[in-house]
């Protein structure tokens, strides 16, 4: 067992596909490890067992699990290749089944045949093992690419630009479709373009607007959230980062995966760079979106561009002509959607629902009538006027 651990440390340096997994810790650990045990000092020994064990831990107790999670969400150049539809020479072919046969090997490597080699009678921790072929889990993954992706994003469905890069969203919004009330015709034609979307059929760039807290954007993030499965991801811009969505496309377009940009209560003030660099990006400059990638953004002006009486009056030649410019970003949407505040018989059928979804068991005209008062004191009805009102409602307030 001595001589096949030396000889397995001694494989794990030879990759070449999967060589940024010796910068795992466990993966460090190990190598620390199988080290320590050809050394023969027993102190070394027992606090190199201990410290691969303590790592391995933070994350599972069994070890061919991890190591089966790692390749199968390793980012490396054979990944990212298969992804783009690259021809893969047969000598990396050779390579990438001869290095998944070394972490199948690696993965088998129980506690027991490890403390074997350890002369020590005290007490060291176990691991658990489970039998996994590599080679076909591998070839799985490769297969279903265009549903769980590679990399940060076959772990996480929600991502946000930080520093410059695409960074993922640990604690996302868990919004659902059946937790959404009302708009069905509006959540119908949403669902239908994000579907287009996703079967690569190319989708329409959308644009949400109307009344506040009428649900656009939890509709968008509820969207995304139920077909994150089949391969959608959602990527929230924010107004001041437009400029950097032809970088964004750039990255992505490659990507077998399907994207959502989403920019979230949209507008603008007059000589806005943002402004122009939006226009340009839906009216279709060089850098625009590939058929794996749509903007949906929400706003509560049809216009997007906040107008003050000196704009309408202006001090250009031809005034009119300024103005069709701050309406136009609008009509480059290809499809865009009004949410307008609910009527009264909508408002109370979604606090009905509401009411049944939370557990709230009031009597049906007690509860209108007090979601009635509630919406008079919020300044009108609206989903979210009606979610807070059940909200308060569950806690006896």
């Amino acid at each position: 067992m001595k001589k096949k651990l030396a000889e397995l440390n001694i494989k794990l340096n030879s990759l070449v596909i999967f060589r940024n997994l010796l910068e795992d810790p466990v993966i460090a650990n190990f190598q620390i490890m199988a080290d320590a045990i050809e050394e023969k000092d027993l102190t070394h020994q027992i606090s190199a067992y201990c410290q691969f064990t303590s790592s391995l831990y933070q994350s599972t107790s069994n070890f061919s699990v991890y190591i089966n999670t790692l390749l199968l969400n390793d980012e490396n150049f054979y990944v990212k290749d298969k992804a783009r539809g690259s021809l893969i020479a047969q000598p990396v072919e050779d390579c990438l089944f001869s290095e998944l046969d070394i972490l199948q090997e690696l993965s088998g490597i129980t506690s027991e045949s490890i403390r074997g080699l350890i002369n020590y009678k005290g007490f060291l921790p176990d691991w658990e093992n489970t039998v996994f072929d590599f080679r076909y889990d591998y070839q799985e993954r490769i297969y279903k690419l265009p549903y769980t992706g590679y990399g940060v994003y076959s772990k996480y469905a929600v991502f946000h630009l930080q520093n410059g890069g695409i960074v993922p969203v640990k604690h996302p919004d868990g919004q659902k479709l059946e937790e959404l009330f009302g708009y069905e015709r509006e959540q119908g034609l949403i669902i239908k373009n994000t579907e287009a979307l996703i079967s690569g059929e190319g989708a329409s760039n959308m644009l949400l607007y109307g009344d506040a807290g009428t649900g656009k954007s939890s509709t968008i993030k509820a969207v995304c959230n139920h077909y994150a499965s089949k391969g959608l991801r959602l990527l929230e811009v924010k107004k001041n980062e437009i400029y950097r969505i032809p970088y964004i496309v750039e990255e992505l377009s490659a990507n077998p995966l399907k994207f959502v940009i989403f920019i979230d209560d949209l507008s603008f003030t007059s000589n806005d760079d943002n402004f122009s660099a939006l226009k340009a990006i839906l009216e279709g400059s060089v850098s625009a979106c590939g058929k794996n990638i749509a903007i949906y953004a929400t706003s509560n002006r049809r216009h997007l561009v906040k107008e003050t009486m000196g704009d309408r009056a202006g001090d250009e030649l031809h005034i009119n002509d300024t103005l069709q410019e701050t309406m136009s970003l609008a009509a480059r949407f290809g499809l865009t959607i009004t949410y307008q505040r609910p009527d009264k018989e909508e408002y109370l059928s979604i606090v009905k629902n509401l009411a049944r979804d939370y557990g709230v068991d009031l009597p049906e005209e007690e509860l209108f009538k007090k979601a009635e008062i509630h919406a008079l004191r919020c300044n009108g009805r609206s989903p979210r006027v009606a979610k807070q009102f059940i909200e308060l409602q569950k806690i006896g307030i």
